[in-house]
């Protein structure tokens, strides 16, 4: 009876340890097949042998604090062999207005479309001027604003190759209301990411007049830029930097009856070797002797006009010009924009001439030219100092 107690016993254990997934130790039967009274405790109960169900070493994850994910410091630091410039202070973009002499208005000169003083009417002490419509608009309403808008973002920098954007606003608009919060032209260029700033003078206050004032003067545009530069440098905390901003290359932005200014600062400006770009929106009603001119003479920069069905027939006719000079013209803002470009593009119907500074062949046209200047390959030279083909 007792030797067949133990028998089964035996077998419960062997039955126990096949169920954890261990075959039986021959010793631990061996030791349970022995008489209970001789049996201890430690061969009655042998501790199970489990390490075969856990993963080895190798195999296990390993474990992990917070601490070892904390970035680590470089074993060394480099020494640079280049002096290093003083930090740049912070600050938050600029967008001010500033009075400037050489502004485009007050103009007490001549029109040289017709070589008769620009102020051709009067009543009293009164003076003024009749538009090309008939229309007359007086000097102390319309044409007594000498005030530019200045933008600065944020990231510019002096010390870095940049570029000056000339804004040219067109027919009824002013500073405020227009160009800085419809058309976002501040906006744009900080949104470019270039290293730009904006000089936008107002032209005619909010009237149906394209006249260009001091911009008509032979060195009208290099008065403007060289004043220009001194607000810049001091604006920007450096007065050091005029003589940069004195020589930073320039993009002309001419939208609607802003061509007429951009036209004759290209003609007689002064420093058209400045002049990197053109981009005029929606704005070709004339004066394509003087674009095609400057296209000719400056092979280093670009030249882009985007049109709605308004101006498409000046714009047809500056292409045919272009030809046959032997310039290449492009009629695709999606190919890439190189020194030299020469770009016509004609909008989609339902783009609006109201809203084209922020909506013609793409969504902040200013912006995307800027953007596609700076990845031109070859580069269009943005550098200080660079100079073109002219001097006129």
């Amino acid at each position: 009876m007792q030797r067949a107690a133990c028998g089964l016993a035996a077998a419960a254990l062997s039955l126990a340890l096949a169920q954890c997934g261990q075959a039986p130790n021959p010793a631990s039967l061996a030791a349970n097949a022995a008489p209970a009274q001789e049996l201890t405790f430690d061969q009655r109960f042998p501790a199970p042998e489990f390490s075969d169900r856990f993963p080895s070493a190798r195999e296990s994850f390993s474990l992990h604090t917070p601490s070892d994910f904390a970035p680590k410091p470089p074993p060394y630091q480099v020494a640079s062999l280049e002096p290093l410039a003083p930090a740049r202070p912070q600050r938050e973009d600029l967008t001010i207005l500033v009075s400037m002499k050489t502004s485009a208005f007050p103009y007490f000169g001549n029109n040289p479309a017709s070589d008769a003083p620009f102020l051709n009417v009067s009543s009293g002490e009164r003076r003024g001027h009749r538009s090309f419509s008939g229309r007359v608009y007086w000097q102390d309403q319309t044409y007594n604003d000498s005030r530019v808008l200045v933008h600065v973002p944020e990231q510019f920098d002096a010390r870095k190759p940049g570029v000056i954007v000339v804004f040219f606003h067109g027919n009824g608009a002013t500073l405020e209301r227009d160009v800085r919060d419809r058309q976002l032209v501040p906006q744009q260029i900080t949104g470019s990411g270039v290293n730009a700033v904006l000089l936008a003078p107002q032209m005619a206050v909010d009237a149906a007049d394209s006249s260009a004032g001091k911009f008509w003067q032979p060195g009208g545009l290099k008065r403007f830029m060289d004043e220009a530069a001194g607000n810049l440098a001091r604006l920007t905390g450096d007065p050091a930097s005029a003589k940069a901003f004195a020589s930073m290359p320039i993009v002309i932005v001419g939208y609607s009856g802003g061509f007429l200014p951009t036209a004759w600062s290209l003609e007689v400006g002064g420093i058209s070797e400045r002049v990197r770009g053109v981009v005029l929106l929606d704005a070709v009603y004339g004066q394509l002797d003087k674009f095609a001119n400057w296209i000719e003479r400056n092979r280093s920069g670009f030249f882009i006009s985007s049109y709605t069905r308004y101006t498409a027939r000046h714009d047809q006719e500056l292409m045919a010009m272009l030809r046959n000079r032997g310039i290449e013209v492009s009629e695709d803002m999606d190919r890439p924009l190189r020194p030299g470009s020469v770009v016509f593009v004609e909008t989609e119907d339902g783009i609006t001439h109201r809203d084209y500074v922020t909506q013609a062949w793409t969504r902040h046209p200013i912006q995307d030219v800027l953007t596609k200047m700076a990845a031109a390959q070859p580069p269009i030279r943005i550098a200080a100092g660079a100079q073109g083909t002219s001097s006129r």
